[in-house]
């Protein structure tokens, strides 16, 4: 017995080594060859759907659900008509604790899907880009990064797998007590989610949640880090990327569906965030995927 009376640490779960993290808006139609490699990949649809193909499971993989790819397990997606976005991150792990998310498709709590995203942001930190290059077997690191970064990601990947496994075996209330405060921001989020293409303006939300515009925009940003206005430009950014990679639309109908005054507005708003002109994004797209598959 340590007469100290430190006690170790029981560790349950390690990830020791990260292959890739990357994050890609893939074209519609799009299919990978079937592929596999001696780590896990997590792969999670962030938008749209896809169809995955493995021993473990074949079916639909559907926005804000997951997989986790056993090592040495062929897989391979396909890609519909809706243009999907994914997180797909490949790491080294023995734990069999994961199998289990194998052959079945776990969809993610709003909770889950902040941990994860906060490791896709801690990655980019350590990680050059670009992050989206199909076929990119050998992510290079930063020569320098903040001081415990590397560190970091593995901590949080860490965090975020020990949660899901906890979550989904019931290990501990998946519920908590939420404030009245935080259930209105989630009903104010999940109202733009399905209705962000229509003009909203703070007053009118003011008035549907019953509250006041210092209270939403306060609360608001304590549990989104942003404001009202740039959630609404995130959202219509995002579809609008899918509408282009799905193609069929003009940049004026596309303009017109998300009900930017105009096509130059338009334009110029999809520049400020993209660096690129809404036709130019659409024909990166296009040539980066007709050039490679994903590993």
């Amino acid at each position: 017995m340590d007469s100290s009376g430190l006690k170790e640490f029981r560790t349950e779960l390690v990830v020791t080594r990260l292959a890739n993290m990357q994050y890609f808006e893939m074209p519609p139609h799009y299919t990978t060859n079937r592929d596999v490699h001696p780590f896990c990949e997590l792969i999670y649809v962030d938008s749209g759907e896809i169809t995955v193909r493995t021993p473990d499971y074949d079916g639909i993989l559907r926005k804000n659900e997951m997989l986790i790819h056993r090592a040495g397990r062929e897989h391979s997606l396909f890609c519909g008509q809706a243009a999907p976005n994914l997180i797909i991150i490949g790491f080294e792990s023995t734990s069999p604790r994961l199998f289990s998310f194998a052959s079945t498709p776990t969809a993610l709590s709003e909770d889950l899907q902040k941990m994860l995203i906060e490791v896709v942001k801690e990655g980019r930190n350590v990680f050059l880009p670009p992050y989206d290059i199909p076929n990119q077997t050998d992510m290079k690191k930063r020569e320098n990064f903040p001081f415990g970064a590397d560190q970091l990601i593995r901590n949080m990947l860490e965090c975020f797998l020990i949660k899901l496994i906890r979550v989904e075996g019931n290990e501990h209330p998946v519920g908590e007590v939420r404030s009245a405060k935080d259930l209105r921001t989630g009903e104010i989020l999940r109202y733009l989610d399905n209705n962000f293409r229509e003009k909203i303006t703070i007053e009118e939300l003011c008035f549907l949640f019953g509250t006041n515009k210092t209270t939403l925009t306060k609360e608001f940003r304590r549990v989104t880090g942003g404001t009202v206005m740039e959630y609404l430009a995130e959202l219509r950014l995002r579809r609008a990327k899918v509408l282009l990679r799905e193609g069929g639309h003009t940049v004026t109908e596309i303009a017109e569906s998300l009900n930017f005054s105009s096509v130059h507005y338009f334009t110029r708003f999809f520049r400020r965030h993209e660096h690129m002109s809404p036709t130019e994004y659409a024909g990166s797209i296009r040539a980066r995927f007709e050039e490679a598959e994903i590993g």
